[in-house]
């Protein structure tokens, strides 16, 4: 886990990307939620599931967590995200929302209207990708199109010998289940020489997804190349990174965009411990900061200048009343930040 040591980090000075042609491509049209959430040029906000203050262990109590993510949905957070952790790890800190990320969404699906029902992420290579497609599918189908597939390697050792998976060939297991989830979309697939399985194209996969695709977003690099990421992918996940190191890996991602059709969004994960002081400056926590939501409107601003087109906020380490941290989060960030991608462009 990365700990930012120095709150400046955060802050430093960086120099501002020429803004070229690939940087502002407008983002392929899949379904709604990634339409919804992410618009070139724009930055949208979510949050974490669960939401709640769980700081003091790693698992959380999940008291009121169907009222909350009403909550966030009725206020008008573009995203929630839900994580893949079939085991708690103590090592690991985090037991995440403790249910099973795809029957959990399914159950909120039917329990929200707006939002965009988001996994961060799914680890690949512990799930054979034929369940992967059908849950994903079904969740796209009740939900209206408002799935958002994160897609990763996975990175907690003791989950593998568990499901009898070796931890060093991840890699080569997350480009097998990740072609099988892009082939099953397509009608009476066919697909020789994977390694979950071959496809002869004589059974079919349903339900399918509400468009052409599933919209996959890869985390970190997955194991793979940045260039084979670029082309496979939907979007990039990436970890919270000082603004200079970060806009670094935006101008990188942004610039293999050139030679293909539409461009592709990067995201970030951020942990907030929101002040009752709105010009509370920002001290250093694990992956983010304690804050005033002033400062944090600032870093924000900072981070869409720098390509950053969604941020999942951790309320995890928040500290007094969350639902009155939700709502100074809308109320204050919204207005900001959630454009239409046509009204970014032309601003």
């Amino acid at each position: 886990m990365l700990i930012f040591a120095k709150t400046q980090h955060f802050f430093s000075p960086f120099h501002s990307m020429d803004v070229d042609q690939a940087c502002m491509k407008e983002f392929e049209s899949i379904n709604k939620a990634y339409n919804d959430v992410f618009s070139a040029g724009g930055l949208s906000i979510g949050i974490v599931v669960p939401i709640e203050q769980y700081g003091s262990g790693p698992v959380p109590s999940m008291t009121d967590h169907l009222q909350r993510v009403r909550q966030v949905d009725r206020l008008g957070f573009k995203a929630l995200w839900v994580r893949d952790i079939p085991l708690n790890v103590p090592s690991f800190g985090d037991a995440g929302q403790t249910f099973d990320p795809f029957t959990y969404l399914g159950y909120l699906a039917g329990q929200t209207e707006n939002i965009a029902l988001g996994v961060a992420s799914i680890a690949l290579p512990l799930h054979h990708p034929a369940h992967v497609a059908k849950s994903a599918a079904s969740i796209d189908q009740l939900s209206n199109g408002r799935l958002l597939l994160g897609v990763a390697s996975g990175d907690r050792f003791e989950e593998y010998p568990a499901l009898g998976f070796d931890f060093q060939e991840r890699g080569e297991y997350f480009r097998a289940a990740f072609e099988y989830i892009r082939t099953a979309a397509e009608s009476f697939p066919t697909l020789a020489n994977n390694s979950y399985g071959e496809l002869p194209g004589t059974a079919d996969f349903l339900p399918k997804p509400t468009a052409h695709k599933i919209p996959m977003l890869i985390t970190g690099h997955s194991r793979q190349s940045l260039v084979w990421n670029a082309v496979h992918a939907d979007g990039w996940m990436n970890y919270p990174r000082n603004l200079p190191h970060q806009q670094e890996s935006i101008r990188q991602w942004r610039a293999l965009m050139s030679e293909q059709s539409f461009g592709k969004p990067f995201m970030q994960p951020l942990y907030v411990m929101l002040s009752d002081r709105a010009d509370a400056k920002p001290q250093a926590i694990p992956l983010g900061f304690r804050i005033g939501i002033k400062y944090l409107a600032d870093y924000f601003h900072q981070l869409r200048e720098i390509g950053v087109n969604h941020v999942a906020i951790n309320l995890r380490f928040q500290q007094g009343e969350l639902d009155k941290a939700l709502e100074q989060l809308a109320e204050e960030l919204f207005p900001i930040f959630h454009h239409t991608q046509k009204e970014t462009l032309s601003a």
